[in-house]
């Protein structure tokens, strides 16, 4: 697979996810089997301590190492999370937050991602969160291709 076209596919895929318009996250960066996005703080996004709330850090974490995972999948393939572990260091507390997926193992079927999520702010960067990640290759589906 060349790396412009599989670039070029992750970034169309993730302009049609609703949910991280919804609370703002964008792809900035797409490697073979690396993702990176940013999500900046919002008031909408806390929670009633006014940290970002985990479940939209969670949600974030898995796109990007959902991501990470479509990396490695064929042209025409869609990814599923199959399902998750999330391990919460701090609380989301952030001036906006750095989410990177990588894929630890990919196979033809099921691949094994990785997550980390820093908060970041004048004071530098923090590990607020990692994920453990097993996506789903979806072939033949025609509403699941990325």
């Amino acid at each position: 697979m060349e790396q412009d076209s599989v670039e070029a596919r992750i970034r169309e895929s993730f302009e049609r996810q609703q949910a991280m318009t919804l609370i703002g996250a964008q792809l900035v960066r797409v490697a073979a089997g690396e993702v990176e996005i940013h999500l900046p703080f919002a008031e909408e996004l806390t929670q009633q301590h006014g940290f970002v709330h985990a479940g939209l850090l969670s949600t974030a974490l898995d796109s990007a190492c959902g991501y990470a995972a479509l990396t490695r999948m064929p042209e025409g393939a869609g990814v599923l999370t199959i399902e998750y572990k999330v391990n919460l260091l701090a609380p989301g507390a952030g001036d906006w937050f750095r989410l990177v997926g990588r894929v630890r193992k990919a196979g033809r079927t099921i691949t094994l991602s990785e997550g980390d999520a820093f908060a970041v702010s004048a004071a530098g960067e923090k590990l607020i969160a990692t994920m453990s990640a097993t996506m789903m290759t979806v072939h033949g589906r025609e509403h699941i291709t990325n």
